[in-house]
């Protein structure tokens, strides 16, 4: 039986991805830096020091990480005031799952941007469990958050369904043992041997029903 459903939260509850790769091109084009073209496609699902570290050294923004996640943390966080662009679908997924079972968020975004986002968009006394990456050693794909994630709900990561966009996320989620749903973002595809570690592929979250999510333990 599935026995917890764990969400991450950029560019599968929020269509955040956009945003981040505004803000972070906008450091690295001030500090003189080079935008790699598959920058983006790296960093979706590092922890905050391995992608602040990455602007920092290799798109060579000059300045320490800890100054590079501190400045783009806080442009975020300014611009989730003002709007949180939630995924078409986002708050009746996570409603639908919560009146069944026990949520997680596993995310890879700092632990206060994620409370800001729940917060603001009504939805965090759905989930029993939020965590970052930040509160574990590894970031995605290494399988750390979900294990940690899983541990806290009281679940075996095999009873747990994960939802998940990129590539870094779905193999994390696939290594750690979860049943895999990818909602994949046409503009972040995943690439094509961590889309196949999924269980299940949904073109957006209205797939997302509960009985979907129960097939998957059969």
């Amino acid at each position: 039986m599935i026995k917890g459903v764990v969400f991450d939260l950029d560019g599968v509850l929020v269509d955040s991805e956009p945003v981040w790769e505004q803000v972070r091109r906008g450091l690295v084009a001030e500090r003189g830096g080079h935008w790699a073209p598959d920058a983006q496609r790296r960093i979706m699902g590092m922890s905050t020091p391995e992608w602040a570290r990455y602007l920092s050294d290799d798109l060579r923004v000059g300045l320490p990480p800890e100054q590079v996640a501190r400045e783009v943390i806080d442009r975020m966080a300014a611009r989730y005031r003002q709007h949180v662009p939630l995924m078409a679908g986002a708050a009746d997924a996570v409603h639908r799952m919560a009146a069944r079972w026990p949520l997680a968020v596993a995310s890879s975004a700092p632990a206060t941007l994620i409370e800001t986002v729940l917060q603001s968009a009504g939805l965090r006394s759905c989930f029993k469990v939020v965590m970052s990456t930040e509160q574990v050693p590894h970031g995605k794909p290494a399988p750390d958050i979900y294990l940690a994630v899983t541990a806290a709900l009281g679940c075996p990561p095999p009873d747990c369904a994960a939802v998940e966009d990129s590539s870094n996320g779905l193999r994390s989620a696939a290594t750690a043992g979860l049943r895999v749903i990818a909602i994949p973002q046409s503009r972040y595809r995943p690439d094509p041997d961590a889309l196949a570690q999924a269980s299940l592929v949904l073109p957006g979250l209205a797939g997302l029903t509960t009985d979907a999510v129960a097939a998957l333990a059969g």
